[in-house]
């Protein structure tokens, strides 16, 4: 069993808000959630307890609901229902109420939730409140494909320089970002202020490079590699490997014929 610790606000009967959101409230308490139960408390703390640091799904699906709601936005849209939300990301309104709520914004509203508030509200508690810089080490193919993807995607995340180990592709820059030699790792990190490594070098290089990137003070990596790497417990670490998720989609496929 799986308990969260979230800080709401109670609900007030009347709204969609009947099982918290969108509706009209009232005070402030710290609620106990039993994630394996579909919504009910099971236990209300005093207000002054708080949670600092979100769990992992609620701020990956909190960085997706964004994503999607600038999206309705661009399309013309200006509000937008938990249960709107939910179908587009195929799952249950109680969830995304649920996941709104442990940020602490509410709505009044009877026409959903205002997706341009919302989207700020998310940006306050999962962005970072300096910008900070980021690096794509290994500047192949997939290096040069993620680097142009995240140029201009969100403000406080900045890529700022890519590595290599070619010196065919140092001292080049794709959209302006200036790709640097291996040799020049620390250096770089350093007087650019990056702490955010995007590593997608072959994979026989992939701990080595690692490693490296720790010792150069890197405090967060995504591993785009197909092996999993080892770092220390305060690095943050995210592994993304396209062919597991593909064997994954293929595997409930061929289950569903």
């Amino acid at each position: 069993m799986v308990v969260v610790v979230v800080m709401v606000m109670l609900v007030m009967r009347g709204g969609e808000g009947r099982c918290g959101g969108e509706s009209d409230l009232r005070s402030h308490r710290v609620i106990i959630w039993n994630e394996d139960s579909n919504f009910f408390p099971i236990l209300v703390l005093p207000s002054d307890i708080t949670m600092k640091v979100l769990p992992e799904k609620t701020v990956k699906r909190l960085s997706e609901y964004r994503r999607t709601i600038l999206r309705c936005l661009d399309e013309g849209k200006t509000h937008i229902y938990s249960h709107e939300l939910a179908e587009l990301h195929n799952i249950t309104a109680v969830q995304v109420r649920r996941d709104i709520m442990f940020i602490g914004y509410s709505s009044q509203s009877r026409i959903g939730y205002d997706i341009r508030d919302l989207s700020k509200a998310i940006g306050k508690v999962i962005d970072p409140k300096e910008e900070m810089h980021l690096a794509v080490v290994g500047y192949g193919n997939l290096g040069k494909a993620v680097s142009a993807y995240l140029l201009n995607k969100r403000p406080m995340l900045k890529l700022v320089a890519a590595f290599d180990i070619d010196p065919k592709k140092t001292g080049s820059a794709l959209s302006g970002i200036q790709c640097y030699p291996i040799e020049r790792l620390r250096e770089i990190i350093t007087s650019l202020n990056i702490t955010i490594a995007i590593l997608s070098v072959p994979s026989s290089a992939a701990q080595d490079m690692a490693k490296a990137l720790v010792a150069s003070g890197i405090k967060g990596i995504l591993n785009f590699t197909t092996i999993n790497i080892n770092v220390p417990p305060d690095i943050s670490l995210e592994e993304l490997d396209i062919i597991t998720s593909i064997e994954k989609v293929a595997y409930f496929v061929k289950h569903a014929r």
